[in-house]
C-alpha cells in the first residue's frame, strides 16, 4: 500500500510484538483481524473512537482502516491522517531503518510544461555506490523518458515502480527553470540499499563566523543489517566533534528531505546543538488512557518524559546562530527536534513551511500468531518542555524560501536555501556564488523521499 506522508515513528523495542522461532500456521484473514482490533483497542491514542461493531468480513487492510479516526479538513481536523498496516512485516521493519529497494535515485516530480499531462523528474540526490550513482546521476538532473516511455500523468507511477533495470531518457533546465528533453540515457538496476541519512557536511568561514552545515535525511540510529547499531549517531557525534574543535559558532541543518524516523536519534542529535542540561526535557509523549496506567506501573512516571543527553560534543554554549533548513517534506521527527530545542534557544528556519505531525507510533507485528501484517498506529502525542504541541499544520518559515527547479550540489552557495540560511548568519548577502531564488516552481505531483521513514512517521525504539 501507498505509505502516506510524514509521519513520527516511535518505535519502541521493548514493546514490540516481534517473532519467536517456532513454526505457526499462517493466520487466517479473520484471526488477523482480531490480532490487529486487540491491538488497537490497547494501543491505537484515539481507540475510544473505534467502531463498536467493526466488519470481520472485510480483508487486513480495509479492516485496519475501517477502524481509524479519520481525519477530514473541514469536520475533524484533528484526526489521523498516519497510521497504516503494510502486508509484509519484514518490509514495513526494513524500510524503517531506511533499506529499501531502489536505484538510489531519489527525486521530485512535476508537471512540465504546466497545464500538461507530461511529467518530469528532478533528481534531489543520488545513494553513494549505488546503481544511479555507478550510472551517473547527480542531483540537479532532469529525466523525461522510462524504458523509451514519456512519463505522463497516467503512465509514471508504473513505469517507475517496474522491477527490473530502469532506462531513464535525461534532459537538460537552464538557470532559468526551462526544462528541455535530450537523447541521453542512464540505465540502473534496482536493489536492496541501505541509506547513510548523513549525506554532506562541511565548515565555512565569513568573518567570524565559522560556520557548520551538515544535511541529514532521516533520523536512524544504524543500519538495518546490524542489530541495534549506533553507527550513524555515532557518525553525527564525530561530525559534532570535529565542529567543536573547529570553533564552530554558526550551525545550518538542512532537514529538506528528511521525513522523520526513531526519536533515539532525535534526542542525540538535539543534544548535540542544544543549549541544554541534561537535567532539561526535550519531549513529553501522551497515550491514551488504557494504556497509560500500564506503561507507567510497568516503567514509572519518568517514562513519558525524554531529557537531553550528556554530549562531550555539544556546540550549543558556543552558538550565537543555529539555522535549520525545511520544506513541505520536513515532518515528524523533524520536527519533534525543531519544538524540543526552541524553548531553550532562537531556531530560525528557512524554506518552506514543515509537514505538520505531532503524533508518532509504534511497529506492532505478530509472527509468533502466524500474522505476516505489520501495523503502524499513531499511538502518542508529543510536547515540548512547555507542553507546547501546536504544530500540526507545520511550522512556518522565519525566511521563506523555494528550492526551485534548478538545484545546485549540497554545499553550493548558488542553492538558494543554503545561501538565504548563509545571509542570516553574516548578516549581508554574499559577494559569492548568487542564489538563483526566482526559478519556475511547477506543480509537484510526487516524491521518493514521502516513503522514507515509513511515509513522514516519528517512531519509539525504547
Amino acid at each position: 500500500m501507498l505509505l502516506k506522508r510524514i509521519v513520527i515513528m516511535l518505535a519502541l523495542l521493548p514493546l514490540l510484538y516481534s517473532c519467536k522461532d517456532k513454526t505457526v500456521d499462517p493466520a487466517t484473514d479473520s484471526q488477523t483481524n482480531e490480532w490487529i482490533l486487540s491491538n488497537m483497542k490497547h494501543w491505537y491514542y484515539w481507540n475510544d473512537k473505534i467502531p463498536a461493531n467493526p466488519n470481520n468480513a472485510l480483508g487486513p487492510s480495509e479492516y485496519f482502516s475501517s477502524l481509524l479516526y479519520k481525519y477530514d479538513r473541514t469536520s475533524n481536523p484533528n484526526g489521523d491522517r498516519f497510521s497504516w498496516i503494510q502486508e509484509s512485516a519484514d518490509e514495513l521493519t526494513s524500510s524503517l531503518n531506511g533499506n529499501t529497494k531502489t536505484t538510489g535515485l531519489d527525486y521530485r516530480l512535476v508537471i512540465y510544461p504546466s497545464g500538461s499531462t507530461n511529467v518530469v523528474g528532478i533528481v534531489l540526490y543520488t545513494l553513494p555506490g549505488s546503481p544511479a550513482a555507478k550510472a551517473g546521476f547527480k542531483r540537479g538532473d532532469i529525466f523525461t523518458h522510462i524504458d523509451d516511455q514519456k512519463l505522463t500523468t497516467s503512465n509514471y507511477n508504473a513505469l517507475l515502480r517496474g522491477d527490473g533495470p530502469l532506462k531513464f531518457t535525461v534532459g537538460t533546465v537552464s538557470d532559468a527553470g526551462v526544462i528541455t528533453e535530450g537523447t541521453t540515457q542512464r540505465t540502473a538496476a534496482k536493489l536492496e540499499l541501505q541509506e547513510d541519512p548523513i549525506h554532506f557536511d562541511t565548515l565555512y568561514q565569513y568573518g567570524s563566523n565559522k560556520v557548520g552545515y551538515i544535511v541529514y535525511h532521516q533520523f536512524v540510529p544504524g543500519p538495518d543489517s546490524v542489530s541495534g547499531s549506533k553507527a550513524y549517531d555515532q557518525k553525527l557525534d564525530n561530525i559534532f566533534a570535529n565542529f567543536k574543535s573547529a570553533g564552530v559558532n554558526s550551525l545550518i541543518l538542512d532537514l529538506r528531505y528528511n521525513g522523520g524516523g526513531y526519536v533515539s536519534s532525535a534526542t542525540n542529535l538535539a543534544s548535540l546543538m542544544g543549549k541544554v542540561t541534561n537535567n532539561d526535557v526535550f519531549y513529553y509523549k501522551e497515550y491514551n488512557a488504557t494504556v497509560t496506567p500500564a506503561l507507567e506501573k510497568q516503567y514509572g512516571a519518568g517514562f513519558f518524559s525524554e531529557k537531553f543527553q550528556t554530549k562531550s560534543q555539544n556546540i550549543g554554549q558556543s552558538l550565537t546562530n543555529l539555522v535549520i533548513i525545511t520544506s513541505r517534506n520536513s515532518a515528524s521527527a523533524s520536527e519533534l527536534l525543531i519544538n524540543g530545542l526552541k524553548p531553550f534557544m532562537n531556531v530560525t528556519l528557512v524554506g518552506d513551511v514543515t509537514y505538520g505531525k505531532n503524533v508518532g507510533s509504534i511497529t506492532i507485528t505478530g509472527k509468533d500468531k502466524g500474522i505476516k501484517w505489520g501495523m503502524q498506529p499513531i499511538v502518542t502525542k508529543s510536547f515540548n518542555s512547555l507542553k507546547q504541541s501546536d504544530y500540526s499544520v507545520g511550522f512556518t518559515p522565519t525566511y521563506s524560501v523555494i528550492e526551485g527547479t534548478k538545484l545546485y550540489p549540497y554545499g553550493s552557495l548558488k542553492d538558494p536555501l543554503l545561501n538565504r540560511a548563509m545571509t542570516v548568519i553574516t548578516g549581508s548577502p554574499l559577494a559569492r556564488g548568487k542564489a538563483q531564488e526566482n526559478t519556475p516552481v511547477y506543480l509537484e505531483i510526487g516524491s521518493s523521499v514521502v516513503n522514507k521513514a515509513g511515509g513522514s512517521n516519528m517512531f519509539f525504539d525504547r
